[in-house]
């Protein structure tokens, strides 16, 4: 969300628009930890893909 604040905004007015704000969703990575099952050594397939650019 984008709140603009112009010069003419006095503090309470700001105050007002920050308090009406909704919080944001959080991410929670941990629930997908350990999911993927990679066939590979992780080193070994980043230095495979890196070398595909060259």
């Amino acid at each position: 969300m984008v709140i603009t604040i112009e010069k003419s905004m006095k503090s309470k007015e700001i105050e007002k628009l920050l308090l009406n704000l909704k919080p944001r969703k959080l991410f929670r990575a941990q629930r997908f930890l350990g999911k993927v099952k990679w066939n590979e050594d992780a080193l070994a397939y980043q230095k495979r893909i890196r070398n595909e650019w060259d």
